[in-house]
């Protein structure tokens, strides 16, 4: 399987190298004049996210129709759901890189994505639990001809979606932190799918082709970046991500323990905007990366804490139990109580 992970490594890189030169052409350019919080002091090319997605689709591509390699265990109306979900995202996000769109106006095309994903069939037939796995259809109780529980579960697949796709939008605040963390979280994926007792190598070399996509393209994007992932690549990451969680057998646990950090500062975040009566999705210094650098970190050590942290929680999926992820969580909603208190008293010092 190696050789897929080096073939999207290679293809993300190259790909990158000719989106740059497209989007410095085009001037689809992130200038820090703009907004005061930017912290990179030159414009920079967007739309680094359109190789990503060029990468990815051009490896499961060959997987699918070349070698067979996948296809069997995941249903091609899967890879469809993703494919046009994703492109969806591409299309509204070099909008909004080149626009600069309202965030009322943003929000619309990862609404679309999930609902294409959804579509085409992309949602939770089974759920794995302490006991073993369990069939949601197992448990559906039909009422008025409406499938109760295969209507929750179609709410869940959607808000788990957009959700995702928001926490990896607004991680997006440091050189190549978002494809680092996602390269992780697609990294533990592969070796979770790839354990005995789950043993899923077709969710395995989709994960490993995604993560030589984020790793490739984190040549270019790592302190100091020369190119962006943009609105669509920092969205398009996310979607992924939390596509693989889903068509893997439901391991959420996996994936939030990878994210849990990331998902908590945005809802920290979003509390805070809305106790200080701020628009939800109008960006700030808020989220913990700044917060990071505020501390005195330097820009690429506050990047390699944030890595740290999904590694290490994302390596003890490999050996925990349900139960114990379940605890694992618990503890880092505590370790992130405690740095939204230690914030909130370094930011009553200074008043």
């Amino acid at each position: 399987m190696i050789q897929y992970f080096i073939a999207a490594l290679g293809i993300s890189a190259l790909s990158t190298y000719f989106v740059r030169k497209v989007m410095v052409h085009y001037g689809v350019i992130d200038a820090p004049k703009k907004q005061k919080r930017k912290i990179h002091k030159k414009a920079i090319p967007l739309g680094g996210g359109l190789a990503l997605f060029v990468s990815f689709f051009v490896v499961t591509g060959y997987a699918v129709l070349v070698s067979s390699q996948i296809g069997n265990d995941i249903a091609v109306n899967t890879l469809l759901g993703l494919f046009f979900g994703g492109a969806v995202l591409l299309v509204g996000g070099l909008l909004d890189d080149a626009r600069n769109l309202r965030p009322r106006f943003q929000i619309i095309f990862p609404i679309i994505a999930s609902i294409t994903a959804m579509s085409f069939g992309i949602g939770i037939e089974s759920v794995s639990a302490p006991g073993g796995v369990i069939q949601i259809s197992d448990y559906n109780i039909t009422i008025h001809g409406l499938t109760q529980w295969a209507i929750l579960a179609d709410f869940v697949v959607f808000f788990w979606l957009l959700g995702m796709m928001y926490t990896t939008k607004f991680l997006d605040g440091l050189d190549g932190l978002v494809v680092g963390v996602v390269g992780i979280g697609a990294i533990m994926m592969y070796f979770v799918s790839m354990q005995p007792q789950w043993f899923q190598p077709e969710v395995g070399l989709l994960a490993l082709i995604f993560a030589g996509s984020c790793f490739g393209f984190l040549l270019w994007n790592f302190h100091p970046a020369k190119i962006f992932l943009g609105e669509g690549g920092s969205v398009f990451a996310g979607f992924t991500l939390g596509i693989l969680a889903i068509i893997s057998g439901s391991k959420i646990a996996t994936t939030l323990l990878v994210m849990a950090v990331p998902i908590l500062d945005a809802f920290r975040v979003i509390v805070i905007r809305i106790q200080k009566k701020k628009p939800i999705f109008v960006g700030d210094a808020e989220h913990i990366h700044f917060r990071l650098l505020a501390s005195g970190l330097s820009h690429r050590k506050a990047v390699f804490v944030l890595y740290s942290i999904a590694f290490l929680f994302g390596l003890s999926t490999l050996f925990l139990q349900s139960k114990q992820k379940l605890l694992a969580l618990i503890l880092l909603c505590l370790l992130m109580l405690l740095a939204s208190m230690f914030f909130f008293n370094k930011d009553s010092d200074r008043s």
